[in-house]
């Protein structure tokens, strides 16, 4: 599934490319780490220069302002198609067990993910209108797809509209961890695994059951 990214501005200030590509990192690093401590609003350029020893006279030759930083980070931890949906690796489920496959798919999700989970959630309030729009088309196309799959899997007509429903309840629960990690703090990491592939793969049997 190809997913259209967000998009960045042309600075092109600086000649040098690897010592731009450099600059974006430390800067992209340090905002990252100041808008989930303090959040997108309470965070400013001068806070991000500070932390990432970019000198404030010369950020803007690198970044066209703090939302330009917030959009380059999305697409870095969010559109980046880095680990497989659910959708492939069902495509491509041959003989594993089902709870097996969905719990790779939480672990690598829960974990590999998990700042970008925490940056869409609380940044959401303050992108711009077309941000807004490219990161909703985004997960639609990904609900859509894990849809199709479900139906297919469980020989459902075109109107039956249970598959949406599921597939956007497995998307929402690939952000329970991250969302919610302060909940589970005393439990082990795999009892919650497991806890919750089991639940979702019930969820899918009982599907193609009805």
């Amino acid at each position: 599934m190809k997913e259209e990214k967000l998009t960045e501005a042309v600075v092109g200030k600086v000649q040098d490319a690897a010592l731009t590509e450099a600059r974006l990192e430390q800067i992209c690093d340090a905002a990252l780490e100041l808008f989930l401590e303090k959040g997108f609003a309470s965070t400013t350029i001068r806070d991000i220069c500070a932390r990432s020893g970019v000198n404030q006279a010369s950020i803007y030759d690198y970044i066209a302002n703090k939302n330009d930083i917030l959009r380059r980070l999305l697409n870095r931890l969010w559109f980046e198609h880095d680990v497989p949906s659910l959708a492939e690796r069902l495509n491509r489920q041959g003989e594993r067990a089902l709870t097996d496959i969905i719990a790779d798919y939480l672990k690598e999700t829960w974990s590999h993910k998990r700042q970008g989970t925490l940056l869409v959630y609380r940044s959401v309030p303050y992108l711009q209108a077309d941000d807004r729009r490219a990161m909703r088309a985004r997960d639609e196309a990904v609900i859509a797809t894990l849809a199709e799959r479900l139906r297919e899997r469980a020989g459902l007509p075109e109107q039956d509209r249970r598959p949406e429903v599921m597939a956007n309840l497995i998307i929402f629960i690939s952000a329970f961890a991250p969302m919610r990690d302060w909940l589970g703090r005393d439990i082990d990491d795999e009892l919650m695994l497991r806890t919750v592939a089991a639940g979702v793969a019930a969820m899918i049997e009982e599907l193609a059951r009805g």
